[in-house]
């Protein structure tokens, strides 16, 4: 079961002279993935994907393309966006994967804090105090 924050959509520009062919064989390869929805956007040269990030990420898939011999678009500005997606999945998956706050180990911190002496503490013997 996958949480509706779980899910990613990324448009993937594919190389300039992708036939329609091709980027539909895209769209189905993408498919068959578990987790993994693909269609063709309105251009014919942009894969619309659908991802669980519990599943896969967008580095994944592409490597999946790459495999299979299809070229993503290698313009400076959507490897750009690839590689700010692949920062957000790597740090997504990072922190589903942190474990609950453990509320009890916070309690036992603050009662050690309550028992500490604060302030200005001295051994110094009440002897030596007056003598001085």
């Amino acid at each position: 079961m996958t949480d509706h924050h779980d899910i990613r959509q990324h448009d993937l520009a594919l190389a300039p002279g992708t036939s329609a062919a091709q980027a539909a064989h895209a769209a189905d390869l993408l498919t068959q993935l578990p987790g993994v929805s693909a269609s063709l956007a309105s251009n014919a040269c942009v894969l619309r994907v659908r991802y669980a990030l519990s599943t896969c990420t967008l580095a994944e898939l592409e490597a999946v393309l790459a495999a299979s011999h299809i070229g993503l678009d290698q313009r400076a500005l959507q490897k750009l966006k690839r590689t700010l997606a692949h920062y957000a999945d790597d740090v997504e998956r990072d922190n589903l994967d942190l474990p609950e706050h453990n509320v009890k180990t916070r309690d036992v911190y603050a009662r050690v804090w309550d028992q500490h002496p604060h302030g200005d503490h001295d051994d110094t013997p009440d002897e030596l105090r007056r003598y001085l």
